[in-house]
């Protein structure tokens, strides 16, 4: 296992690993059942796409963890699903067959594969400078911050100013407290698997205030209906479903879906490479060829299997901040993801949402006018705290931005406010492409600017206008 995994050259050792596999589990396994939840309101058989989610991740993070040897877990994408279920498939099936909008995932993945094994996804990366890729790292900690503050109930949605402070009467928001304040006791004392340690605490403390409750059962049998969706003949069609994806309009969600999936991956791979120390000086990632072979197929199996696009996750820094270094740290999340497949209740406990409905913390939104269905909204304050404390560790690379030098500093800038105010780490990463090369034009530099740099600014530029293309298309 040491020859493998290479525990020594990397500074860690086999309990380490899996304490970090672990605590990237938890504040991932939400997705065991909000990817259903939303993949669901699109005609998707909810069971099946629970089943798909969770097989999904566990098969992608064990072979990311063989292939790769880093610590990067993957499962299916928050964002993306949304996309899939309400741009792609459209809400109640009113657009195209579910196995259809999970065709367009499937072949998405696929050119994404074929980029990587051109070389061309590797090559736009090394053609990133420096201080973007830092700005990236940046701004997804902002994003990993927000995300915690949100889900913990610290912050809530406001007409007026668009945020607000949260309701700190709720019960919820006391369980994320104790959750922070835990983790940030013992990484004070230096207490080894501090965020697994302050999860398990605000487990208690969701316990104690009546936020979760024990399962009154602990089996749940897996569902395989949504497997080879792509392949199945969908209900009022004679066609298999990866075939009717033939259209304009579909082409052009293969491209957008593709964009997003090709970014994220990037911005997520350079952000806990940071992190965990792995980055060349040059801002490069070692063997990054076979984990963004991995994270392509992933996006294939996700639609293969019926669970959206599986990608790499941010909530893997909460395992490097635990000292995850090596694959193992994946293989021990993935084997978690599989076992979950069985046991949803259990994991429900601790990762699922608290369901507040129309609680306090949307009440303003509701005093404003807006529609709060009832059962809609979902707090997740027990790993709240480790997703803030992840974004905090995440952050500390901002000082290494030359905050004097205009020409990098302002496109930094926009990829650091950009990521976590759009709530999508692709968009915000397109911010700081299309302001650098800009820039660089302005300053009579146009030369300068790597050829790749020139085309994914104008990809970018398509994405963001890509609503317009669609609406002349029809």
């Amino acid at each position: 296992m040491e020859n493998f995994f290479k525990f020594k050259e990397r500074g860690t050792d086999l309990r380490t690993e899996v304490i970090a596999g672990i605590a990237t589990f938890m504040t991932m396994a939400y997705i065991i059942f909000v990817n259903p939840g939303i993949l669901s309101a699109a005609g998707v058989p909810f069971a099946g796409a629970a089943t798909a989610t969770a097989f999904g991740a566990a098969l992608m993070c064990i072979a990311m963890g063989f292939i790769s040897n880093r610590p990067f877990a993957l499962a299916s994408g928050m964002g993306l699903n949304a996309v899939v279920t309400f741009s792609v498939i459209g809400f109640q099936q009113a657009n195209v067959p579910w196995q259809v909008g999970m065709s367009v995932i499937f072949v998405e993945g696929l050119l994404i594969l074929v980029l990587v094994l051109t070389g061309l996804r590797e090559a736009v990366m090394n053609a990133i400078p420096l201080d973007l890729k830092r700005a990236i790292g940046v701004g997804i900690g902002l994003f990993i911050t927000m995300i915690g503050l949100n889900e913990g109930g610290f912050i809530q949605p406001n007409s007026a100013t668009l945020i607000s402070l949260g309701d700190f009467t709720q019960p919820y928001v006391w369980v994320s407290i104790i959750g922070l304040l835990a983790i940030l006791m013992f990484m004070a004392l230096k207490v080894k698997g501090d965020i697994l340690w302050g999860i398990l605490v605000a487990t208690l403390a969701a316990l104690l205030f009546g936020v979760t409750k024990l399962p009154t059962t602990l089996l749940a049998a897996p569902n395989f209906e949504t497997f080879l969706a792509p392949f199945q003949t969908p209900e009022g069609t004679s066609s298999m479903a990866i075939t009717q994806i033939f259209t304009p309009a579909l082409l052009l969600m293969v491209f957008a879906i593709m964009l997003t999936d090709f970014f994220d991956t990037m911005g997520t791979v350079i952000s806990v490479g940071e992190q965990a120390g792995f980055l060349e000086k040059d801002g490069s990632v070692p063997g990054i060829r076979n984990i963004l072979t991995v994270d392509s197929v992933a996006a294939s199996v996700g639609g293969l299997f019926g669970a959206s696009s599986i990608t790499t996750y941010i909530e893997s820094a909460a395992g490097v901040a635990e000292g995850g270094r090596t694959g193992l740290t994946a293989i021990v999340t993935g084997v978690l993801f599989a076992i979950a497949a069985f046991f949803a209740p259990l994991v429900g406990m601790i990762g699922g949402g608290f369901d507040i409905g129309n609680a306090a913390h949307y009440g303003q939104m509701a005093g404003a006018g807006f529609t709060i269905p009832e059962g809609s909204f979902y707090m997740y304050p027990i790993t709240a705290g480790a997703l803030i404390v992840v974004g905090f560790l995440m952050m500390r690379t901002v000082r290494e931005i030359p905050w004097t030098d205009l020409e990098e500093a302002f496109p930094a800038f926009l990829t650091i406010v950009g990521i976590p105010l759009t709530y999508n780490i692709s968009y915000g990463i397109g911010f700081g492409f299309i302001s650098y090369v800009l820039i660089k034009v302005f300053h009579g530099k146009a030369a300068k600017v790597h050829p790749l740099m020139w085309i994914v600014a104008a990809a970018f530029v398509v994405t963001f206008i890509l609503p317009a293309i669609q609406g002349l298309l029809g």
